[in-house]
């Protein structure tokens, strides 16, 4: 799966809740442990299966190492690790997939590690919560609740899904590497 801006400039657009609101989100869903969460399509290039990591010595723990992704050196975050997210209660790692991240958000080649990527979705502006999504916006790199109604059992129930800002996470590892 490879994602790209069909509109030009729109891949390099910022994230500005009040500009966003007016217009339809386009993300990538996958899975933590048990929870759904999203980035922005326009921040990834491509999904791809787990493959062997290689281990690189002193970087942070949430740093899993690198990958050869069709000849280029790939370094991979345990986003799971990274956001404090309980285990996924025994997914194999080889289940897990691998969302690269597009050039133009990173300095290096980054691949975040997910336990699953479900879907890509377009959401309605008027479907994420901005005010709900944290205490203290400074502290964190989320940038909404996306809430989807679901009919399980004959009961619609509201599926919530955490909208993350991958550039903002990114930011924060970049200074601490």
């Amino acid at each position: 799966m490879t994602a790209r801006a069909s509109e030009p400039g729109k891949a390099a657009r910022a994230h500005d809740p009040v500009e966003e609101k007016a217009e339809d989100i386009q993300i990538v869903e996958f899975v933590l442990g048990s929870e759904r969460f999203a980035v922005d399509l326009f921040n990834v290039r491509e999904v791809v299966e787990y493959t062997t990591i290689t281990r690189l010595p002193n970087v942070p723990a949430y740093v899993r190492g690198i990958i050869d992704l069709r000849g280029e050196i790939t370094m991979i975050i345990d986003l799971k690790h990274r956001l404090n997210i309980p285990g996924s209660g025994g997914v194999p790692a080889d289940s897990s997939r691998i969302i690269v991240l597009d050039d133009t958000i990173a300095r290096s080649k980054i691949g975040i590690l997910v336990d699953d990527v479900t879907s890509v979705s377009t959401f309605e502006a008027r479907q994420v919560d901005y005010t709900s999504a944290s205490v203290n916006r400074e502290e964190t790199a989320i940038i909404g609740i996306i809430k989807r109604m679901t009919r399980v059992r004959d009961k619609e129930i509201n599926e919530l899904i955490i909208w993350i800002d991958i550039k903002k996470l990114l930011a924060d590892i970049d200074a601490s590497l």
